[in-house]
């Protein structure tokens, strides 16, 4: 499957922030691309409203797009059963060409890990006699290593408890060897096999591919006693049912180093060093298996890729962009501080909203947007055009937007009214929803400015709770050490902003509005735009 694409908005998005990401997407998936829209913070009331009223979903939170352990190439391995033998697991490994193997239960739920060394250590502990037993081997796992055939008895006879006894001497030399629930390892002499029987075996292995006289069978079927044929020599017999047992009596389950497929790299790196393992399980939240990795593993990382929306600033980014693959800029602001390690697609128009260029994309490649696509579209160029009163917007911005609405069946003024209204309601919201819900951080010159913007339909429920927003800006100004911070409040319909502002360099929204404000506060009739009107004045006052 083709690499996942991130297309995301900056952080606390904005309406074009958010629809043009999600539009975009659409686009990208049109055109053969693994595209999926993402945000960076939780969308405001007016977005809310926009996405509801068309019918798409939030798009899903991106913490960051720091490397993963999901983004390396890591061994991808099947799990074994706990009650594999060790011989089936020896051959896995062999033909897989790994030397070690995850034990899982049913559910794929890591139990242990089983490592050639574990697989051999146990194997060459030739003082362990009653290893069958001890591991409580089943019969099947014996039946599959020595290709035998059941000639008496089931699992339920299967009672082992002693030692594996290879009978190589005459009848009336085997009694001090061999004791109750002893397996028997023998030949095709009949006296010899019911001795065994009458010793108490639990289990004889007939070797060679013997058959046995029917007299023999029904003594052993009387007495419980297992009968199988395998076409071995005494030998290999011998020799390989040791490698019956059990995996889960070899794997190793205590203090294991494990690492989740969420785990960062730049996290894993110290253990991996402290450690020094050739290889560690990744599993996910469940505990379920995934693979392993290993040192060699962090070298083929894969970056994520990634396509900014509405903003080219990186501290208006998501987190870990440094470590991402930008594959594209798609924006309307000033060029800032994102750098690419090679050329990208950057396209940056002069118009009022992220949403008039992506929607012009739309009809440049003779695809026609559905009509929810089209609604948030539309929606989004009402929005960051301030129904296009603000000085950004353009004769563009205005013609696609009314092909855009015709698209959308809605009426452009009446919706934006509406979706406004519902975007300044000021009901369950805290003065940090508000502050938050479209605020962006601009470093001009020597200067940490952070701005903010609220966009009503009448300022009259803002006006009640100045006094809150100031003490909330002052502790945020102290919090974050900005030199200035300031929140616009901008009436739509009187095309004007009130500007509140905290910070130790207030004397620029003297120099750059040329205007003598307040302690705390000045109006300013027809700035609606922070892009147009109030980041460039400052940036001008700066210089």
């Amino acid at each position: 499957m083709k690499d996942t694409i991130y297309i995301v908005g900056h952080r606390n998005p904005d309406t074009d922030s958010i629809c043009s990401a999600i539009a975009y997407a659409e686009l990208k998936k049109k055109l053969g691309h693994n595209a999926t829209a993402s945000r960076l913070g939780e969308i405001n009331k007016e977005t809310e409203y926009i996405l509801s009223y068309f019918d798409i979903p939030v798009p899903e939170y991106l913490q960051t797009v720091k490397t993963q352990v999901s983004d390396l190439n890591i061994d991808r391995v099947i799990p074994v059963s706990p009650e594999v033998s060790i011989k089936t697991a020896w051959m896995l490994m062999k033909k897989n060409n790994v030397k070690t193997l995850p034990v899982a239960d049913d559910y794929e739920r890591l139990l242990g890990i089983a490592t050639l060394s574990d697989i051999t250590t146990k194997y060459m502990d030739t003082l362990e006699n009653n290893i069958i037993s001890a591991s409580k081997t089943p019969l099947r796992n014996i039946i599959e290593t020595l290709n035998g055939k059941i000639l008496c008895g089931t699992q339920e006879n299967f009672k082992t408890s002693g030692n594996v006894v290879v009978a190589a001497m005459s009848p009336e030399q085997m009694k001090p060897y061999i004791n109750n629930g002893d397996i028997v390892i023998l030949g095709n002499r009949s006296d010899a096999q019911l001795k065994a029987i009458e010793q108490g075996a639990n289990c004889l292995v007939i070797t060679g591919g013997c058959e046995l006289e029917n007299e023999i069978l029904e003594i052993a079927e009387k007495s419980g006693c297992v009968i199988m044929s395998t076409p071995y020599d005494t030998f290999a017999t011998a020799r390989l049912i040791n490698q019956s047992i059990p995996i889960r009596h070899v794997m190793s389950t205590e203090n294991l180093i494990t690492f989740n497929i969420d785990d960062f790299i730049d996290e894993i790196k110290d253990k991996m060093l402290q450690t020094r393992y050739r290889s560690y399980p990744v599993v996910d939240d469940t505990n379920k298996i995934v693979g392993f990795i290993s040192r060699y593993h962090l070298i083929s990382q894969k970056k994520k890729k990634i396509i900014l929306m509405d903003h080219n600033e990186k501290v208006q980014s998501v987190n870990g962009i440094d470590e991402a693959d930008v594959l594209e800029i798609i924006d309307h602001h000033r060029i800032a501080d994102v750098q690419t390690g090679r050329p990208i697609y950057f396209r940056n128009e002069p118009v009022g909203s992220t949403s008039t260029i992506v929607a012009n994309m739309y009809f440049e490649n003779g695809i026609r947007p559905t009509k929810s696509i089209a609604g948030i579209l539309c929606a989004a160029i009402l929005s960051d055009t301030l129904i296009f009163k603000s000085p950004t917007c353009t004769y563009i911005d205005i013609m696609t937007s009314e092909r855009l609405s015709e698209i959308a069946e809605i009426n452009g003024e009446e919706f934006a009214l509406a979706m406004f209204k519902a975007g300044s309601s000021l009901q369950d919201k805290t003065p940090e929803d508000i502050f938050y819900q479209d605020f962006k951080e601009f470093t001009l010159g020597k200067y940490k400015i952070g701005i903010s913007q609220v966009s009503t339909v009448g300022t009259e429920n803002i006006h009640e709770i100045k006094d809150i927003m100031l003490d909330f800006m002052k502790t945020i100004n102290k919090n974050k050490n900005y030199n200035l911070i300031m929140i616009m409040l901008t009436d739509v319909l009187k095309e004007g902003s009130e500007l509140l502002f905290v910070g130790e360099e207030k004397e620029l929204i003297a120099k750059a509005f040329n205007v003598q404000p307040g302690e705390s506060s000045v109006y300013l009739p027809g700035v609606v735009s922070r892009k147009k009107q109030v980041v460039p004045p400052l940036s001008a006052a700066v210089e």
